[in-house]
C-alpha cells in the first residue's frame, strides 16, 4: 500500500493514510508524554550580549596568556547549526561563564577576562536596563530579571543550572530541517538557539529521537515554518508519547549511540549501524513486516 500524507491548507490537518494512522496509534497507546519522564528539558546559555561573552579561539588564547585561571570559566559553546544527527561541528566558539553574583571577584580572581568585559560596559549596562524594564512591564517581581550584575550572564542565578551541562545530554536546536539529536559526553554549552535534555535513560532517547520512527510518526507535531524548518520547542517535544525502558535495555542503546557517535567523529559511514538502531526501536514497539516497511529509513541531512 503507498503511504499519502499531506497538510491540508485549509485545515492545517495532517492527513494520513491508514496504515500511517494505524502505526503512529500503536507507538502513542504505549508509550508516555516526556513530561511525565524523569528528564528536564532546558534552554542553552542566554548571554544578552554575544559579541561580550562569546568569543573565538584566538580571544581565549590571549585571555589565558594573559591570566591562566581565565581557562577556569571559558567553556566550548555550540551554535543550534553546529549540531548534526549524531554529532557535532564545533566551530570554535566558547562562552565566558560569569555566574550569577561572581562579579564580586571576577577582577581579582580573573582580571583578563573583568578587562575584556569592561570594553562593553556601556552596552552592558544598557543590556541590564532594557531587562529590567521587561521584567516590569510583565510583572514577573523581578524574581532573577534585573537582579544580574551587568559584568554576569542573563540567566537562571542556581548553580545547577550551568553545570548541569557538565552532565551527560541530549543536545538539539530548536529550528531546524533535520531534526538532529546528539548525545553528549564531551560537557559542550550551547546557545540560547538549541536546547538540551538531562536525566534517565536519555542514551536510549537520543537514538529514539533520531530515528526513522520518530521521524515517520512526529515530525508533523512539530510547527512547519518559513523554508521547511521545524521548530522543536519544549512545549511541543513533551508531549511525544515515548515507550519507557528498564535500564539493562538502556545500556544495549548506550553501546549503540556511542558506536554511532564515535565512528561519525572519525568521519565513517554510520547508515548501517543507524538502521541497527532503527531495529532496535522496531524491536522494542513489536513492529510487523509490515509496519517496518512501510516506514523504512528515513534521512534528513
Amino acid at each position: 500500500m503507498i503511504s499519502v500524507s499531506y497538510k491540508d491548507i485549509q485545515t492545517g490537518w495532517v492527513v494520513l493514510s491508514e496504515i500511517e494512522q494505524r502505526i503512529k496509534d500503536k507507538i502513542e497507546k504505549v508509550g508516555i508524554p516526556l513530561k511525565d519522564w524523569d528528564i528536564n528539558i532546558y534552554r542553552g546559555v542566554i548571554t544578552g550580549f554575544n559579541e561580550a561573552f562569546i568569543i573565538d579561539n584566538e580571544k581565549r588564547k590571549e585571555l589565558i596568556e594573559k591570566s591562566p585561571r581565565s581557562a577556569e570559566i571559558i567553556r566550548p559553546i555550540l551554535r543550534g547549526r553546529d549540531i548534526c544527527k549524531y554529532s557535532v561541528e564545533f566551530a570554535d566558539l566558547w562562552v565566558i561563564l560569569v555566574k550569577f553574583n561572581s562579579h564580586k571577584f571576577l577582577n581579582e580572581d580573573y582580571p583578563a577576562i573583568y578587562e575584556h568585559l569592561v570594553q562593553y560596559e556601556s552596552k552592558l549596562k544598557e543590556r541590564g536596563q532594557c531587562r529590567y524594564s521587561r521584567a516590569k512591564r510583565v510583572n514577573d517581581k523581578l524574581n532573577y530579571l534585573g537582579q544580574h550584575h551587568w559584568l554576569e550572564l542573563d540567566n537562571n542565578p542556581k548553580d545547577d543550572y550551568l553545570n548541569s551541562f557538565l552532565t551527560s545530554k541530549i543536545i538539539y536546536p530548536n529550528m531546524t530541517k533535520y531534526l538532529p539529536f546528539v548525545y553528549d559526553i564531551e560537557g559542550y554549552y550551547i546557545n540560547d538557539k538549541a536546547f538540551y535534555i538531562t536525566g534517565k535513560h536519555i542514551e536510549y532517547l537520543t537514538v529514539f529521537l533520531n530515528s526513522s520512527l520518530f521521524k515517520f510518526c512526529f515530525v508533523n507535531n512539530f510547527p512547519e515554518l518559513q523554508g521547511g524548518t521545524r521548530e522543536i520547542r519544549k512545549i511541543f517535544l513533551d508531549k511525544i508519547s515515548v515507550l519507557q525502558i528498564d535500564d539493562k535495555t538502556n545500556d544495549n542503546f548506550n553501546e549503540v549511540v556511542l558506536k554511532i557517535q564515535s565512528t561519525k567523529k572519525e568521519n565513517g559511514d554510520t547508515k548501517n549501524l543507524e538502521i541497527i538502531a532503527d531495529s532496535m526501536i522496531f524491536d522494542l514497539y513489536k513492529l510487523t513486516k509490515e509496519e517496518r516497511n512501510e516506514i523504512g529509513f528515513i534521512e534528513i541531512y
